[in-house]
């Protein structure tokens, strides 16, 4: 239908927005980092010039898409720390999302925990120099352009802190976000999640995101609707500071019935199609409408948990052919296509009736990925 309205998507992984985004009717033109078949079946591709252990550059992306005439502009990871490259994307279109100066803002860790504490909420507490950091704490070094925890490194007493790079103090507890839609002034909650970190049965390590689960009716942590609530304000609290618009996450440390925030994710996350699955709440058209002031409904918790897991190359690997997995799944790599070491494989989605049984068919569904990759010919 070429009367369809039209958006440009960007970032680092664009097929989860880029799919909700096609199923609610729109023309979809995408750039990212990966390319895979199953975006490509939904999207026109925009194609980024690669070179093996580039990382990915989000002024490049933008740069790439000039030309493309588009209703919209909407990007994902990591275009939150490359306020420049938002502003050459929205150029020309109605941005979804935050602006480049609500991002400036809210990316700052220094000013996000100071907003957060005057409102009341327990934050960690959160240096810019080394000489300020108590030694009778545990503190992480993170570096100030994150993004799924790459870079984030236990600090010790005698490590250097540089400019691109802060101490947060470490906060025992499980990782969790909310979601939510944001119109500038209010939010609305729309799923809580435990996130899956650092887990060697997909292939990660560290404090390397690599899934979420989607809470419903079985419990993920101690004291949830304790939880959930004070999420939700805290949800509503950062958004009143910053003026937050479309969807977002407040990433969080839960500790007996509170959560901690660690950061604010002001875009598009990994963890939001699981609404969409489980709900089926267009979650493209719930950016749009929170990004011009009109909040969607609350959608009910699901009954059961629903998860999603990155799949991460235990090797060098060259891709057969994924339709013999056999599994749930996205981001579907070309056949032939090489994948280094500690790279994203897949995306591997399953459900169950308790966190513990959702996460266990994950690792099943992995394995299924392992196995045919185990017997592809290895690649340099």
């Amino acid at each position: 239908m070429p009367d369809r309205a039209h958006v440009v998507i960007a970032g680092v992984s664009t097929r989860a927005l880029a799919a909700s985004a096609a199923r609610a009717g729109y023309r979809v033109t995408a750039v990212d980092a990966f390319g895979d078949a199953d975006l490509a079946a939904i999207a026109a591709l925009v194609p980024l010039r690669r070179e093996p252990g580039r990382p990915f550059d989000a002024d490049e992306a933008a740069r790439a898409v000039r030309s493309v005439p588009a209703d919209f502009a909407a990007y994902t990871s990591n275009f939150e720390n490359h306020p420049s490259a938002i502003l050459a994307l929205a150029r020309g279109r109605r941005l979804l999302g935050n602006p480049a100066n609500t991002i400036r803002s809210v990316r700052d860790p220094l000013a996000l925990a100071r907003a957060l504490r005057v409102r009341g909420f327990e934050v960690p507490l959160t240096r810019a120099s080394a000489a300020l950091a108590p030694n009778r704490r545990r503190w992480l070094l993170k570096p100030r352009r994150s993004g799924g925890g790459h870079g984030t490194l236990a600090w010790r007493p005698g490590m250097a802190v540089p400019r691109s790079a802060y101490l947060q103090e470490r906060i025992a507890g499980t990782p969790g976000s909310i979601v939510f839609a944001a119109d500038g002034r209010r939010a609305v909650p729309l799923g809580l999640t435990r996130q899956l970190v650092g887990m060697p049965a997909f292939g990660a390590s560290g404090f390397r995101y690599c899934g979420s689960l989607l809470a419903g009716d079985a419990p993920l942590f101690p004291r949830q609707a304790e939880l959930l609530a004070r999420a939700g304000e805290l949800a509503s609290a950062a958004t009143e500071a910053f003026g937050l618009r479309g969807l977002n996450t407040v990433d969080f440390i839960a500790r007996r019935g509170v959560p901690v925030p660690i950061e604010v994710n002001p875009r598009y996350s990994a963890s939001m199609e699981l609404i969409e699955r489980a709900t089926g709440l267009s979650l493209f058209q719930a950016h749009l409408e929170s990004s011009g002031g009109l909040l969607p409904r609350r959608p009910s918790a699901p009954a059961e948990v629903w998860g999603k897991a990155i799949v991460f190359a235990r090797r060098a690997t060259v891709i057969d052919d994924s339709a013999a997995w056999s599994v749930d799944l996205a981001d579907v790599p070309h056949r032939g296509e090489r994948i280094a070491r500690g790279r994203p494989v897949c995306t591997v989605f399953a459900r169950g009736r308790t966190g513990e049984a959702c996460t266990a068919a994950l690792a099943r569904a992995a394995s299924a990925v392992y196995g045919p990759a185990r017997a592809a010919r290895g690649a340099a």
